[in-house]
């Protein structure tokens, strides 16, 4: 009797068993294509990158660094691919709340009417927070935008001001890129081997491996800038050192599995 009552327990138990693992299968699985998802999103980050933002930004900063001077006449015609100095009188100044933080916002007049706005957070210099109205300063126009304002003797880029970063703008993209394949990789496995990817978790050794990758694509962007050598240096070796670092990750994770 005793005998009959376990068969029939062990044998009622085992479809839900099935259904247990069925349901984890999909979970899995399901997690799979969400990594997926999010390396496509990564990739298409990477391609806009590389193919928009570097390019116009590079663009941007040979345009401002071949402009020639002209006169404040040309100016006061409309924004001109020139770099003309004028000379302006602070109007008003503001304090305004850009969500997470304060930027101070200055408006720069001239006798003929000409009118112009610079702002100041905490990346810029202390010469654009102190202005206050009655203010005279030297200001340089180019396309329509204030990108340099001096006093007494003083000088100080505007955020309008194209910035020499472009290295930056490289390690955004080769992080983006690094992101796509790690996420693609954990999502892979997932849905092709659902019961096997123990040594693929997210939690920890992706997360760590996600941590590692930024922090080598913003050393490596960083001291390019610093250093000042060209954007292909910046993948030439984050790449190397990422790939580097999803080894051992991956290492660590099968021996400790």
């Amino acid at each position: 009797m005793t005998t009959t009552r376990a068969r029939a327990h062990s044998t009622n138990g085992q479809p839900h068993q099935k259904d247990a693992d069925r349901r984890s299968t999909g979970r899995t699985r399901l997690a799979g294509v969400l990594m997926i998802l999010l390396s496509l999103m990564s990739a298409a980050g990477c391609y806009v990158v590389f193919s928009w933002w570097l390019p116009s930004d590079g663009e941007r900063l040979q345009d401002y660094r071949a402009a020639e001077s002209c006169s404040s006449r040309t100016v006061r015609q409309g924004p001109a691919d020139c770099l003309s100095a004028l000379r302006l009188t602070v109007e008003k100044t503001e304090r305004k709340n850009g969500g997470k933080s304060w930027y101070y916002e200055a408006t720069l007049t001239d006798e003929d009417g000409w009118r112009g706005r610079v702002r100041a957070g905490g990346k810029e210099g202390p010469l654009l927070r102190e202005l206050a109205p009655g203010d005279q300063v030297t200001a340089t126009v180019w396309r329509g935008d204030i990108v340099v304002v001096s006093k007494d003797g003083e000088r100080q880029n505007t955020p309008d001001a194209p910035r020499d970063e472009l290295q930056m703008n490289t390690a955004v993209g080769v992080f983006a890129a690094l992101l796509a394949a790690q996420a693609f990789v954990f999502g892979a496995v997932r849905l092709v081997r659902p019961r096997a990817y123990r040594s693929y978790l997210w939690y920890p050794d992706g997360n760590t491996l996600l941590t590692i990758n930024f922090g080598i694509c913003f050393a490596v962007g960083l001291l390019a800038m610093w250093i000042g050598t060209p954007t292909w240096t910046v993948p030439a070796v984050a790449v190397p050192l990422g790939a580097t670092a999803a080894g051992v990750t991956r290492y660590r994770a099968r021996q400790g599995r």
